[in-house]
């Protein structure tokens, strides 16, 4: 039994209470404290993430507790290889966004003291749902998941961020309740197959379901993590919700939070349901072509610059999703270097726009131009994240593009075909959107 993922998980909690509970006024310090747990805990993850053996058992850093033994649920951990990157994703992308957040103005009389705490809670809540092995803590860690976030948009904003906020707890509170029942749908089997209940996701891979049973267990899975993702049409929260989060929200929204449907979609829809998975495929793969092209199509038409880089995540996450249900290795192991690289290239876009607003005090691309004249380092920056967004080679999210479409099309010629549409598409909306912010005369409401 090993400790060091357990103490990964609970010092941000810890942190977070801490930092609440200093005296008001003391934000200076509540930055500090923040940022120095926040880098502590980037070095146990990267600590996790080397000495992860690929060669060993599936699930490493293992421990479990007792919680509720009438009904076989355990505080059990561990991490497989696609759960330790994910998780070390989360360590390097939270003190940038302390460090991007740092002289953040709050709208009205908020505090940031309040801000860094709920950001540290919801670090322990993201490590969780990826560290989580018993199948009952998996579903609180999602569920409660949503808090941190919801009060980090409905109280540090845009200004709509109220609706915002409780449209992206509604949405993803409806897919959570959906989970549970298909939750409690695999205890009732275990219990009749094992003679006992048991949410351990070990015993669960064991479970010889039938064909029909796993299909209604599998939907109640799929619509949660669909929602999540977001996958088209279950991604209407997410332009809202990008769009008025703070910064540093919208990073860890679009960069770690929609992984963890693509991330359910490989622990947990294809190794428990592998019938029911191979019968939803070809509509999981129709949602996955056709968010990348709705996502791009939207994309290019968006004045707005958060909430046109939150319409890229629907797109590129249709190709995870086309990656996932190829069912392929080679796509298969393309849709998680591109959950990776999908999460450092966005969430770098991200907080560079966050830059230019700070800059112009406007989210409108209409706004801007002959920003890399005022400020060649941040331009040259956009450049960088944008080409890397859309895949372009030497960059780090070609591999795994190219891996997705190669891997798709040995089985799935016709959707790989279609899906590399959307690589054009993605080059129009990002350099159209660099040119407009970038070149060009230099707006007159820019200068000085």
């Amino acid at each position: 039994m090993s400790t060091l993922l357990l103490v990964t998980l609970l010092l941000p909690l810890v942190g977070g209470g801490v930092v609440a509970a200093l005296p008001t006024g003391r934000q200076a310090l509540a930055k500090q404290l923040t940022l120095g747990i926040s880098l502590v805990v980037l070095v146990l993850t990267l600590v996790l993430a080397v000495r992860f053996d690929p060669g060993g058992e599936r699930f490493q850093y293992t421990s479990s507790y007792s919680w509720i033994e009438s009904f076989g649920v355990s505080f059990a951990l561990g991490v497989d290889g696609i759960a330790v990157v994910l998780i070390a994703l989360i360590g390097v992308l939270v003190p940038i966004v302390v460090a991007a957040s740092w002289n953040e103005e709050p709208p009205g009389k908020r505090s940031m003291q309040v801000f860094f705490a709920w950001l540290l809670v919801l670090e322990t809540m993201m490590i969780g749902v990826f560290a989580a092995t018993d199948i009952f803590l998996f579903y609180v860690f999602f569920e409660v998941m949503l808090v941190p976030m919801y009060f980090l948009i409905g109280s540090f904003g845009g200004p709509r961020r109220q609706y915002a906020a409780v449209k992206f707890f509604l949405y993803s509170l409806f897919g959570g309740l959906i989970m549970l029942a298909s939750v409690i749908g695999l205890y009732v089997v275990s219990n009749n197959q094992l003679g006992q209940g048991t949410f351990a996701f070990a015993d669960l891979l064991a479970l010889e379901i039938d064909s029909t049973t796993q299909r209604w267990l599998f939907l109640g899975f799929f619509i949660a993590f669909a929602i999540k993702a977001p996958l088209v049409p279950f991604h209407t929260w997410l332009p809202d919700a990008g769009a008025e989060a703070p910064i540093g929200g919208s990073v860890l929204l679009v960069g770690v939070l929609d992984k963890v449907g693509t991330f359910g979609f490989l622990r947990y829809c294809l190794p428990l349901f592998p019938d029911a998975s191979k019968f939803f495929a070809p509509l999981a793969l129709v949602l996955s072509v056709v968010g990348i092209i709705y996502g791009a199509l939207l994309a290019m038409w968006q004045s707005d610059m958060k909430r046109l880089v939150a319409y890229t995540s629907i797109a590129h996450f249709g190709f995870i999703g086309l990656g996932v249900f190829a069912f392929t290795s080679q796509a298969g192991t393309g849709a998680v270097l591109y959950m990776v690289n999908h999460g450092i290239s966005t969430g770098a876009l991200f907080l560079i726009v966050g830059m230019l607003i700070n800059r112009g005090g406007s989210r409108l691309i209409g706004d801007y131009g002959g920003m890399a004249k005022l400020t060649p380092v941040l331009g040259g920056a956009f450049l960088i994240a944008g080409l890397s967004l859309l895949a372009l080679p030497g960059t780090n999210s070609f591999v795994s593009e190219f891996l997705v479409l190669i891997g798709s099309y040995a089985t799935q010629p016709a959707f790989a075909i279609v899906a590399t549409a959307g690589i054009i598409l993605a080059a129009l909306y990002i350099l159209l959107m660099y040119q407009r912010t970038m070149h060009g005369p230099v707006n007159p409401r820019l200068k000085g």
